[in-house]
């Protein structure tokens, strides 16, 4: 491909990043690449994500995309609507870090030795919902910001934890800040978490193709794709307490036989003390079904009260 190709990022430490990791990964493919920097309402705003609006971190690159300002855009894929936009596609989910949430605590300390009455701070309701109905006796507090922001509040005692993703410490080569990667039966991760979407114009034909081919990789699509499958199936945006993690195991089938398949896990909380879990699993090409499945089985349990506008 002779033509220069513009990817669009946000101006944020992990951003660029995220954004030079694939920019590295097109290079070595053999493409001409630029970054193109683009400044979103998350970006400018410290107001929770609720109060700002849908699509906070992405609509800005979306419309430069539609707009061909850029050719590619790269996402924290838990930031995009569930639904699609017709003009655009997700021509790549690249191998996907690490799911889980992290605890960066105060001296070295993990989840359970933190005393009661400790401030942990998080912006996320699904982490705030599912902290509290551990019944530790922490007091949860607000955070915005980005990683260095959040990392201080802790280094200068002005919480005693925080709890990020631990995708963005690894994309930024700070997992020695952890000190502990949260169990999902903890602290389930939110739908899509520690994956990126590589999005180009559906009808750039000649970029995805060397996006999919360059960059995809199939288990993580299937993963995220039943993630967002629940998160849509419950009506709930991307700051609703709704966490999901699918991954392909090892299953026998009815002769006996090793194949691989999907399992999915999914909870919603409907109050502070009240989690709601549920899990299946699929064959890894019914993905969005699987999906589907454990969000009826969440709404049969309650979780219908979570129902809301998307993000």
């Amino acid at each position: 491909m002779n033509r220069r190709i513009r990817i669009g990022t946000r101006g944020s430490r992990l951003a660029l990043a995220q954004t030079g990791w694939v920019a590295d990964q097109l290079t070595a493919a053999g493409a001409d690449v630029e970054l193109v920097p683009i400044s979103t309402p998350g970006d400018r705003s410290m107001a929770p994500i609720a109060e700002i609006g849908v699509g906070v971190f992405t609509s800005a690159l979306r419309t430069a995309l539609l707009a061909d300002e850029i050719d590619v855009a790269v996402h924290s894929f838990k930031d995009l609507p569930t639904t699609p936009d017709p003009g655009l596609s997700v021509a790549a989910v690249p191998r996907r870090e690490d799911p889980r949430d992290a605890l960066v605590a105060r001296d070295g300390l993990r989840l359970v030795e933190l005393p009661p009455g400790s401030t942990v701070g998080t912006g996320s309701p699904r982490r705030a919902t599912q902290l509290e109905a551990l019944g530790l006796g922490l007091v949860v507090r607000p955070l915005r910001g980005n990683v260095d922001t959040r990392l201080r509040k802790v280094a200068d005692g002005e919480l005693d934890a925080i709890v990020v993703a631990r995708a963005g410490l690894a994309r930024l080569g700070l997992l020695d800040v952890i000190t502990e990667s949260l169990d999902p039966l903890q602290m389930l991760s939110a739908p899509a978490q520690g994956a990126l979407a590589v999005e180009c114009r559906v009808d750039d034909v000649d970029i995805e193709h060397l996006i999919q081919s360059t960059l995809d990789d199939p288990a993580s699509r299937a993963a995220v794709t039943a993630e967002r499958a629940l998160l849509a199936a419950l009506e709930a945006g991307c700051s609703a307490p709704v966490g999901a993690l699918a991954e392909v195991v090892e299953d026998l089938d009815d002769e006996g036989r090793v194949k691989l398949r999907l399992s999915l896990r999914g909870v919603a909380a409907t109050s502070q003390s009240d989690v709601l879990r549920a899990s299946a699993i699929a064959e890894t090409t019914a993905a969005e079904q699987l999906g589907r499945d454990v969000a009826a089985e969440l709404l049969d349990l309650g979780a219908a009260v979570l129902s809301g506008p998307e993000q």
